[in-house]
């Protein structure tokens, strides 16, 4: 199975594999039925989840019903307990939205007016740009979700800049991507366009880097404040079980209420 999986990811653009995978993922799970693992997601109990990864297949991974991953478990729980998403409906810019998540916000909102999707190519959003030149007006959102996106941009430090300048004075996000926190400073070399050498350095063949612990600073030289936070040792290990959650940090960004200018200086 994680062979299977494994070829299929690498064989296939991410355009043909979202459309396949509401169908073809769920009869992988027909393998998985019981109820050792449950999906905060979705609600879905299986004997454990599938497993995934681009190079080194991860087990209890994926959700075979919403397709939910370790981090989007983890993220929908914060995101329940710890935001005001689910009693404030705040508006909600969704970039590179994963299909788990998107679904269940869909239903939240009820409405696109406050919640709206975007990517580059995906034919699932509503919108289409590239987050280093995002076509919306100043302070347009309350609140972003951005994940696993700037490892793969070329100018991560430009698509940053964009976040916070989209979002309003007091508002907040989420933005994840892998982080290496055995090194000191992100790694990149824009020189590297072969696809299996940078799988060999970056981890996989689409991503321009690894980040290191500076990740939150570069966040913080967009302007934003960023708390860190090892969410998964907040729940108990019963939770952390059943749910299969991932380990990686969540980072939480917010713009000052009081923000008045860019982060260069430069006024609105």
């Amino acid at each position: 199975m994680k062979r299977l999986i494994r070829w299929i990811l690498n064989a296939f653009p991410r355009s043909v594999l979202q459309r396949a995978a509401s169908w073809g993922v769920p009869l992988l799970g027909l393998f998985y039925i019981g109820r050792g693992r449950e999906c905060p997601v979705c609600g879905a109990r299986r004997r454990r989840f599938l497993p995934y990864g681009y190079v080194v297949s991860r087990e209890d991974a994926l959700c075979p019903n919403c397709l939910a991953l370790e981090r989007h478990r983890l993220l929908w729980l914060w995101l329940q307990r710890q935001s005001d998403l689910f009693d404030e409906r705040p508006r909600l810019l969704h970039i590179a939205p994963e299909v788990s998540l998107m679904k269940r916000l869909r239903r939240l909102y009820r409405s696109t007016d406050r919640y709206t999707t975007a990517d580059l190519c995906s034919p699932l959003a509503d919108m289409h740009f590239d987050v280093q030149q995002i076509p919306l007006p100043d302070e347009s959102f309350d609140a972003v979700i951005c994940n696993h996106l700037l490892e793969h941009v070329d100018d991560d430090r430009l698509a940053m800049r964009e976040l916070y300048r989209i979002m309003r004075p007091g508002g907040w996000g989420v933005v994840l991507t892998p982080v290496d926190r055995e090194r000191a400073a992100t790694f990149e070399d824009p020189t590297v366009t072969d696809p299996a050498e940078r799988t060999r350095l970056f981890g996989q063949y689409d991503h321009k880097r690894i980040y290191g612990r500076d990740y939150a600073d570069r966040l913080r030289e967009a302007g934003f404040e960023v708390e860190q936070t090892d969410y998964a040792a907040s729940l108990g290990s019963d939770e952390r079980q059943l749910y299969a959650v991932g380990c990686e940090p969540l980072y939480i960004i917010r713009k000052n209420a009081a923000a008045e200018q860019y982060p260069d200086g430069g006024e609105r």
